[in-house]
């Protein structure tokens, strides 16, 4: 596979050469994203599908929030199955979205119905997801009032609830959750990655974010910047058809169409998640800012620089600011990020 050499040396501009406007922006943009922070989302994309249309809670996409809490003595908190397809079976206070709650909320609310406890997220841990209509959020979370729903109190959302050692025979309704319940144990333990709780800003779709970035061996390192209007990180809508984070694939594929075959996209993890459901069917939709790693498959004469951009719409650029550099190395080397595991 060959490159041209000229398209290389055009797509080579560094932020030190551009305005201090510009480099000022995508600066803020990063920094913000590495400190967990969130950025708006307006409508002009940088990579869609051919039809874009607002999602809609519990009718274009589903929600899930499971909370996973453990006491004192690392038992975790379990709730009794009251619904007639799982009668009687064991799993984590879980449950679906309702419309104009916060993700935050739902999980409150569930951990109340099912357990009777009143609790606060400390982090999330793991977000999964079976494409843009099916999203699970995992949080580690903590008591802070409410006491422990007894027989007594059985109703539609539950039987009872529990404190389970994990190694007492229980009759699970899934085995899914001992991955949870495992992720979220060792972030108790040894936390990994910044606290990384939802954040309050709206948006009508299903999107991710792109942290995009390319590493030279002599320890350049470069992002992919859309530039219509302004320099700005890529916002790319996910398909019905693929993964969420498959939008990174599409939106490298529009942008480097010659040496996409040769290239390996990966979604490292998660910076921050956006969203607001206060207004039903018009801020149901979700932003993932997530750090995308490109890398070539093959080995070549012009592998240690990034591949061509072919899209006026888009170009490299290195990253000049040393702190911001460290930090995004940091991350990726270290693995410091909320997953987003892709169950399809």
């Amino acid at each position: 596979m060959e490159t041209d050499v000229h398209s290389l040396t055009t797509c080579q501009m560094g932020l030190s050469s551009l305005g201090s406007s510009a480099v000022m922006n995508v600066d803020d943009e990063v920094e913000k994203l590495l400190n967990g922070e969130g950025l708006e989302v307006n409508k002009e994309f940088d990579s869609a599908p051919a039809q874009v249309q607002a999602v809609a809670l519990r009718k274009t996409v589903t929600y899930i929030v499971c909370a996973v809490i453990f006491n004192e003595k690392n038992e975790v908190l379990m709730v009794q199955e009251a619904k007639e397809n799982c009668y009687k079976k064991w799993y984590l206070p879980a449950g679906r979205m309702e419309e104009g709650e916060s993700i935050v909320e739902a999980m409150r609310r569930e951990v109340k119905e099912e357990a009777g406890y009143d609790c606060q997220p400390i982090t999330l841990v793991l977000v999964q997801e079976q494409g843009p209509e099916w999203i699970r959020f995992v949080f580690l979370a903590e008591i802070t009032g409410g006491s422990l729903k007894t027989p007594a109190e059985a109703d539609s959302e539950s039987l009872q609830a529990e404190w389970w050692d994990q190694e007492s025979p229980l009759t699970l309704r899934g085995q899914d959750i001992l991955r949870l319940i495992s992720a979220a144990l060792k972030y108790r333990e040894k936390p990994w990655h910044p606290v990384a709780n939802p954040i309050d800003i709206g948006c009508h779709v299903i999107v991710q974010r792109l942290l995009l970035t390319f590493s030279s061996p002599d320890g350049t390192l470069w992002l992919l910047l859309g530039n219509t209007k302004e320099l700005h990180l890529p916002l790319a809508v996910s398909s019905k058809t693929h993964t969420v984070t498959w939008a990174a694939n599409r939106l490298v594929q529009e942008t480097m169409p010659s040496t996409y075959s040769g290239l390996d996209v990966n979604t490292v993890g998660i910076l921050g998640l956006q969203h607001s459901g206060r207004e039903p069917g018009r801020t149901d939709g979700l932003c993932m800012n997530t750090l995308v790693t490109l890398e070539h498959t093959w080995q070549g004469p012009h592998t240690s620089l990034p591949p061509p951009v072919e899209n006026p719409r888009f170009q490299w650029n290195t990253v000049e600011n040393h702190r911001l550099r460290e930090q995004i190395q940091q991350r990726l080397t270290t693995g410091s990020l909320l997953p987003v595991h892709s169950l399809c």
